[in-house]
């Protein structure tokens, strides 16, 4: 392997766990409503700035034995966990793409949905200061890649049918994006209405319709039905392990985000449907 491609693939890993360092002050920060600029990065226990030199991602944590160096309480292990994530996520997608645009929005993708998996596991919400921003960026990627002045042809052409309507989707993207969004987020809302009407409870929150919402924005509608059944199956074999380990107990709230999430991530990589094929 070329030294120059050895050097991408380090920086990417070295860039990518200072964008977790990052995505740590949002997953604490946001589900609290403080803000991620002001203050500075600061332990939790004793509020005590941190030094630049005593913030470096992964060997900082290690250098410190896992402990605040003013107070000495234990510096949580999510925070080397989600830059290790992330280094290797940034890693693995430019080793799959490339360096390119495609690359680039597939990295803010996957920052968002680290965040939201991470707030989600811990707090129970998706924050919309992530998904609604996602979708508009979404979209635009699709923008982006639409060839408009052919897709202008073809849309002006069109025939209404079934079969006709899916095709055009599949030549303009930006439609397949805005479609996706709606259907993203109209398949879970529909989920979680039939849900409560039979249970006569809420199953699923309306953070997760609009997180898939974001996810079809940028994958549009065939992403979209790939990630509710890859992330079906994920949150089945999980649940029924955590039941099992609960000795039957089915009041164990467990939620779907950080599910679509990992199955989201995995979609890029395997091309969706194709993985079967």
């Amino acid at each position: 392997m070329p030294s120059a491609e050895i050097f991408t693939y380090v920086l990417s890993f070295i860039f990518g766990s200072i964008i977790g360092s990052f995505l740590n002050v949002c997953i604490y920060r946001l589900p609290r409503e403080e803000s991620i600029a002001y203050p500075g990065s600061h332990c939790t226990s004793c509020e005590k700035s941190i030094r630049f030199y005593n913030n470096i991602p992964i060997l900082s944590y290690l250098v410190l034995g896992g402990r605040c160096p003013n107070c000495n309480s234990n510096i949580s292990k999510r925070y080397p966990l989600v830059e290790i994530l992330t280094g290797l996520l940034f890693l693995a997608t430019v080793w799959n793409f490339g360096l390119s645009i495609e690359t680039l929005f597939y990295l803010v993708l996957f920052s968002g949905l680290i965040t939201i998996t991470f707030i989600d596991l811990g707090h129970m919400i998706i924050p919309n200061v992530i998904t609604y921003p996602g979708i508009v960026v979404g979209i635009l990627y699709n923008a982006l890649k639409t060839d408009w002045e052919n897709s202008i042809q073809l849309v002006n052409n069109f025939s209404f049918g079934f079969q006709n309507f899916f095709e055009l989707l599949g030549e303009v993207p930006i439609l397949n994006s805005i479609f996706a969004t709606l259907l993203g987020g109209g398949i879970l809302l529909l989920i979680a209405y039939v849900y409560e009407i039979i249970k006569k409870r809420q199953g699923m929150g309306i953070g997760d319709v609009k997180l898939l919402a974001m996810i079809g924005a940028f994958y549009g509608w065939e992403g979209v039905f790939f990630i509710i059944f890859l992330s079906s199956i994920l949150g089945s074999v999980i649940g029924i392990s955590i039941i099992i380990s609960q000795k039957g107990d089915l009041k164990y709230a467990m939620p779907f985000g950080p599910f679509l999430s990992v199955a989201a991530v995995i979609y890029p990589f395997v091309g969706g449907f194709k993985l079967f094929l």
